[in-house]
């Protein structure tokens, strides 16, 4: 009897967790479809249907207008608001992959001195807040010419991202077995061509989860744009943009969630694009055979 018990307390438990976790699952997908929905219903409503009937979420088909959008990534000579290059401007973090890929693989197999204590190193960058390194590095760019310009914020993301990206890598770089490496240099393969052939393409989960971690830092990063780009609106990045809009008293809420939309689908393109990446390991039987 007493085994009975146990038996349907496991399956009281197992059913009752298989509820809880639907619960939970759908209770998040509500509070990140319904307001992204309402934010990309309003982007498609033309201002004068939004200000006759605030209250009404769906729009007829005479309503439907991509104009909001149009608006939003036109050029600012041409009365837009300039979105499609400040999508471009913030693409720069891409550069922090390029230069965290080599620095991640010569902690990880080349033997130099501090080598082990290296990654705490990387990592005490963190120790001091945004705001307190702000002031000194915008004199420190200005003083070299830097100011307002993008290759000094590029320079600041590499600065920023770059030390986590390399921990990240590493630590994934060490798993790789080194006899796939003594391989490829049996066969006559050099290093740069077993990290360009080898290494970087069983290591294409990481390096996409590590390039989406730090393409979410810097996509929302406001304190150094809006130090370094603030006068001069042609090198905006998109949060800066977002902000200038929402700010605008002559913008419409309609083309403030066009903008709001168009800042959020390249985050979310992304993680479907490198969803099968992040799910699956490459590395799975690579020193067999």
């Amino acid at each position: 009897m007493s085994r009975a018990s146990r038996m349907t307390r496991a399956q009281f438990e197992e059913r009752l967790f298989g509820v809880l976790r639907w619960v939970v699952i759908l209770f998040l997908a509500l509070i990140t479809i319904v307001p992204f929905s309402y934010m990309l219903l309003l982007s498609l409503k033309p201002i004068d249907a939004l200000l006759l009937d605030p209250g009404r979420l769906w729009i007829s088909a005479r309503e439907f207008t991509f104009a909001t959008y149009e608006s939003v990534l036109k050029p600012t000579s041409e009365g837009g608001q300039g979105f499609l290059g400040m999508l471009l401007n913030s693409a720069l973090v891409l550069l922090t992959l390029a230069a965290a890929v080599p620095g991640a693989y010569a902690v990880s197999r080349l033997k130099f001195f501090g080598n082990r204590q290296v990654g705490a190193l990387f990592l005490a960058v963190y120790l001091f807040p945004a705001t307190l390194l702000a002031v000194p590095l915008f004199v420190m760019f200005a003083k070299m010419g830097l100011s307002g310009s993008l290759v000094g914020l590029a320079v600041v993301y590499i600065a920023q991202t770059v030390p986590v990206s390399i921990y990240m890598l590493k630590n994934y770089f060490v798993t790789i077995p080194y006899s796939i490496e003594e391989a490829a240099a049996i066969d006559g393969a050099s290093r740069l061509q077993t990290v360009r052939k080898i290494i970087l393409p069983l290591a294409l989960p990481t390096l996409m989860a590590t390039g989406l971690y730090v393409f979410m830092i810097a996509w929302n990063e406001f304190l150094f744009a809006l130090l370094f780009l603030a006068a001069d609106p042609g090198k905006w990045t998109v949060s800066l943009g977002l902000q200038q809009l929402a700010n605008g008293i002559e913008v419409s809420k309609t083309v403030l969630m066009a903008g709001s939309v168009v800042l959020t689908i390249p985050v979310v393109a992304l993680f479907f694009a490198a969803e099968k990446m992040l799910t699956e390991g490459l590395t799975a039987g690579a020193d067999k055979g």
